[in-house]
């Protein structure tokens, strides 16, 4: 699907959280820190108020690594309410350390059909061959695209866009960091256009938090593991992702505990490999998934751990029932 309707009369608004796409070398600091504002991002890019008519506004300023859950609740009022105002599309542009999690978090949360497009950088700005600029070109391209309505929120580096649900970090400085290794892109950006290979059927978006966010943690396993870090959790945390082997496998010692804090606490079962679902009946002995699921583990399916992290909290947030929960996890998973 080729999306050929450029119109520079479109409005789209960046919103900046910092991130290296905004750091540069100050004579204060050694290495880089978050110091352009969201007018010096978008001054340096040619060509973009040729593709739309663009507003910035400076949300956040921070390292991607310091951005919390309750930064992005607020962003996503904040979407709201430029929704509310007509905008027809919206940039996130935000350190790439969180950003498979802050844009699949915004997904959550997000309602109505408004573009609403992530992206940042890998080489920050006073680095030889910064990617920031030809990013933020790509990302308001795909936002005024009539084919990203109704799309969910959208990832785009590199001129590909992805779909943030399945879009993933896969290496810590390459350009071409982020992949979808299950699904592949949705398309791409050429001639300053957005093409579109496949859309992605819609999700209902999950309530915004009633109360304080709830405590949830990862626990991951790894060889010979004895399992202490899941000692006194219960009264700590409001729930647990446990970061599997292989297709939802732990060690045979941590059964028991695991049992119990599924009695206590939703307990959700992802695998450490971050593709490919969990199983369910293949495997049978003590600490396979047939064997944690029938403990009261709930399954993540193909969520990878952090992606199953935000969406239970999301869900305990908005104060859903545990069985709502399991059948949230089946519906998106």
């Amino acid at each position: 699907m080729l999306s050929a309707d450029r119109d520079s009369n479109r409005t789209v608004l960046v919103l900046t959280l910092g991130g290296t796409i905004a750091m540069t070398r100050t004579a204060a600091a050694s290495g880089v820190t978050p110091t352009l504002t969201g007018s010096d991002l978008v001054g340096a890019v040619p060509g973009l108020q040729g593709a739309a008519e663009v507003t910035v506004e400076d949300f956040r300023q921070m390292p991607g690594a310091s951005l919390a859950i309750s930064d992005i609740v607020s962003l996503v009022d904040r979407l709201q309410q430029a929704d509310r105002d007509g905008v027809d599309g919206v940039v996130v542009t935000q350190g790439t350390d969180t950003l498979e999690e802050t844009a699949y978090l915004t997904g959550l949360y997000h309602q109505g059909s408004m573009p609403v497009v992530f992206t940042g950088a890998m080489r920050n700005a006073a680095a030889a061959g910064a990617d920031g600029p030809a990013n933020l070109l790509a990302a308001v391209q795909t936002a005024v695209s009539a084919e990203a309505r109704g799309t969910g929120v959208l990832v785009v580096l590199g001129d590909e866009i992805h779909a943030a649900r399945n879009v993933r970090k896969m290496h810590t400085t390459s350009p071409g960091a982020f992949e979808s290794p299950t699904t592949g892109p949705l398309g791409h950006v050429a001639e300053g256009m957005a093409r579109f290979h496949g859309s992605l059927s819609p999700i209902a978006p999950v309530p915004l938090p009633v109360g304080p966010l709830p405590q949830v943690e990862i626990v991951t396993a790894s060889l010979g593991s004895s399992g202490t870090l899941l000692k006194g959790l219960e009264g700590e945390v409001s729930g647990l992702v446990v970061a599997a082997f292989g297709a939802g496998h732990v060690p045979e010692s941590w059964c028991g505990q695991l049992e119990a804090l599924a009695a206590a606490m939703p307990v959700i079962l992802a695998s450490r490999i971050g593709t490919g679902p969990v199983l369910t009946s293949t495997y049978a002995f003590p600490g396979s998934e047939s064997d944690l699921l029938a403990r009261g583990l709930i399954s993540a399916g193909t969520l990878d751990p952090y992606k199953a992290r935000l969406l239970l909290i999301s869900l305990l947030a908005a104060g859903m029932p545990r069985p709502d929960i399991a059948k949230a996890f089946l519906d998106r998973s």
